[in-house]
């Protein structure tokens, strides 16, 4: 049987109170004993004027701009339910059980056997998290599809849910390594609007607890060259969520399901196939309707094959920072837009000055130096851990040398002469000139 993943509790908001409620007797007169007859001639008389006021609001409530007429036997629409979050990760009956290994190592659906209509995902390229191992599901209600979007967000229907769970394996060169599950971070689409939080899995592996305010969890591994590494890994809170996943509008989005992040290959427990394929060949996704090897497609950023230095170098800076750097986002005001769509290279930061010069400038004139990686703000920030200087301010503790060296080669790979500023002492005027924080 189809298994149906249960609704996380719900409350009603409380309903407007009826006027014969306000009119009710008062049962304890023990306020008004005081003071004899005259004090409760006081309650009777306040008691009348609240009558009249109160039928006085009635009369007027059907006064004023006309309402539009209802069809006759339309049903009331109910108050929207406020959405809460279930204690336990389990209640949303992603995973069947939890398991000590992941098949496919980093890769693949990792160590869970899934419930039945859950999806994993991966993206071409992710987001840097600190070398954690990280693992994507989607769940869509019954018989419901996502709309596909080449270069955006899927939409997804009300009661879609998103997780992604964070992991450590005690050695990153076993595929076969005992793994660590840290937190699982989840959206959930309810009444047309995401909510985000975190969960917090318990030391048995069974079972992941709502951690609305984060926490803080002691990491240590073998990394892929053989050393020791730790860490004090940061499980955020809402409000760090929302750091990420808010828009300019207030809104939470998803950042990774776009369909330029998903059209690649994924290990499934079936074999590997294309996840746009497998999306609309499962019945998950509509609206694609160009060939898949026309659509959008992001390189992989440590892939040689799925792109030229430039491809894996924009598609890095697009998922580490294009979720404030563009011109919806947190950091839209700074005038630097890393998103993979964008091409004009002042936007991109070519020779572009920040809008403001504080320590994130680090004494840097340009954001981009063609050829001169050393002298652009864009790698001090990814390189740097000091606070108020990094980038991304959130998500990452560590730096990624690998990504740090993929970005490098791409500025020093620039032509120097390209778009060289020819106003006077050579400093190009800012895209926008709000000063808001060095971008």
């Amino acid at each position: 049987m189809h298994r149906v993943m249960p609704l996380p509790a719900t409350t009603v908001p409380a309903q407007a109170v009826p006027a014969q409620k306000v009119l009710a007797p008062l049962t304890d007169q023990s306020q008004y004993r005081q003071g004899g007859r005259h004090r409760r001639g006081n309650a009777v008389s306040w008691r009348r004027c609240w009558h009249v006021l109160v039928m006085a609001a009635v009369c007027c409530a059907g006064c004023g701009r006309p309402q539009a007429p209802q069809p006759e036997g339309a049903a009331t629409q109910a108050p929207a339910k406020k959405f809460t979050w279930p204690a336990r990760l389990s209640e949303f009956d992603l995973f069947e059980s939890v398991l000590p290994t992941s098949p496919a190592g980093s890769q693949g659906s990792g160590p869970f056997v899934l419930a039945k209509g859950v999806t994993p995902y991966g993206l071409n390229t992710p987001l840097f998290s600190d070398y954690s191992w990280k693992y994507r599901h989607v769940r869509l209600p019954d018989g419901a599809q996502a709309t596909y979007h080449g270069d955006a967000a899927f939409d997804f229907p009300d009661g879609t849910v998103l997780a992604k769970t964070f992991a450590y394996p005690d050695d990153m060169r076993r595929d076969d390594s005992t793994v660590r599950l840290i937190e699982t971070r989840v959206l959930v689409k309810h009444d047309g609007e995401w909510q985000a939080t975190a969960y917090l899995w318990n030391g048995q592996q069974t079972d992941a607890e709502l951690a609305r305010a984060g926490h803080v969890s002691q990491v240590s591994w073998i990394h892929d060259d053989g050393s020791p590494r730790e860490l004090d890994y940061l499980v955020p809170n809402v409000n760090q969520c929302k750091g990420c996943h808010q828009t300019a509008e207030h809104d939470i989005m998803p950042l990774g399901p776009k369909g330029r992040n998903l059209n690649g290959d994924f290990s499934y427990a079936a074999g590997t196939a294309n996840q746009l394929a497998h999306w609309q060949a499962t019945g998950i996704l509509a609206g694609l309707d160009e060939p898949i090897d026309a659509a959008p497609r992001a390189a992989v950023w440590d892939d040689t094959a799925t792109g030229d230095l430039a491809a894996r170098a924009r598609a890095y800076l697009d998922v580490n920072c294009a979720h404030c750097h563009n011109p919806a986002g947190a950091a839209r005001t700074t005038g630097l837009d890393l998103s993979l769509t964008q091409s004009e290279p002042a936007r991109i930061g070519v020779w572009k000055t920040p809008v403001a010069a504080g320590r994130g400038a680090g004494g840097l004139l340009f954001n981009v130096v063609p050829g001169k990686p050393d002298e652009s703000i864009v790698l001090l920030r990814i390189y740097s851990l000091e606070p108020q200087v990094m980038m991304p301010e959130l998500g990452r503790r560590m730096i990624h040398d690998e990504g740090v060296e993929l970005i490098r080669q791409w500025i020093a790979s620039l032509d120097p002469g390209a778009g060289v500023p020819d106003t006077p002492g050579g400093v190009q005027p800012n895209v926008d000139s709000q000063p808001v924080d060095a971008g």
